[in-house]
């Protein structure tokens, strides 16, 4: 089976809350034998720099540091990375531009940053600008999180986008020689068939590829029940889809894959289809 992920992005500010991202992406570089491209974005623009000379100048000054330190780090552990610094006034659009330019099929990021007025979202709202409008998967890593071995959950609605999400799902666990376990969320018993057909016919599939795999259907709040199930069977990676149109960025906050997103401890690989 072809590699899954063959162009890594790590995009990390190599702040306190991004050790979690940066060392996921140095598992992965290792475990898939690839180079590691990072990206770090550095708030930058003219009025800025024409107003606050200074700060500016600390700013690069930093990062510097911050480039020194991660190119230490890869090497203490064996991996090849190729790290740029990218100016900009919006950080999240670096991000995305970074992975486009790169071809990028998977990008690597932090779940959120440093307390502030918006300490009160799930998710910091530069991950979810990244999610929103990356060309490409996002792994979202909280701080403590560490490289899946145990057991791979896919959440996902009957349906061809939910066969997408799922398949997907399925290509992790294989190269991972993990157990999958499918969860469907149902708002009403009503219904609950043509969900637990769609997970009869998932799990069908995994197991004709030597898969051991598992699945239910659950009633309620699709959030709470995936997290509730991702407990329940151990899983310590979660998959899931998102909307690919340009209303993403509003449609995540308060939804599903925010939720989800923002209140697991496990990594949240959520999938670009």
């Amino acid at each position: 089976m072809a590699q899954l992920f063959t162009r890594l992005l790590l995009a990390t500010e190599h702040s306190e809350y991004d050790t979690g991202a940066e060392a996921m992406g140095f598992a992965l570089a290792q475990r898939c034998q690839l180079p590691l491209a990072t990206v770090l974005p550095l708030v930058s623009n003219p009025e800025f720099e024409a107003i606050a000379p200074q700060i500016a100048a600390q700013a690069e000054q930093e990062a510097a540091v911050k480039i020194t330190e991660l190119h230490q780090q890869a090497q203490a552990v064996g991996v090849a990375i190729d790290l740029r610094l990218r100016r900009g006034a919006e950080p999240y659009q670096e991000i995305v531009d970074e992975a486009r330019e790169q071809g990028s099929d998977v990008i690597i990021i932090r779940r959120r940053g440093k307390r502030s007025f918006l300490a009160n979202l799930l998710v910091g709202e530069m991950v979810s600008k990244v999610v929103a409008h990356a060309p490409c998967h996002v792994l979202i890593v909280p701080r403590e999180a560490h490289l899946w071995q145990q057991r791979v959950l896919v959440a996902a609605e009957a349906g061809e986008s939910g066969r997408q999400v799922v398949a997907t799902a399925l290509a992790v666990a294989n190269q991972c020689a993990l157990p999958l376990f499918v969860v469907s969320v149902v708002g009403t018993e009503a219904q609950r068939s043509p969900a637990e057909d769609f997970v009869a016919e998932m799990l069908t599939q995994a197991r004709a590829q030597g898969l051991v795999a598992e699945g239910e259907v659950r009633v309620g709040k699709p959030y709470t029940e995936i997290l509730a199930a991702s407990v329940a069977c151990r899983a310590d990676l979660m998959v899931m889809g998102s909307r690919g149109d340009a209303s993403i960025g509003r449609a995540l906050i308060g939804g599903v894959a925010q939720k989800v997103m923002g209140l697991s401890e496990l990594p949240v690989l959520v999938l670009h289809v």
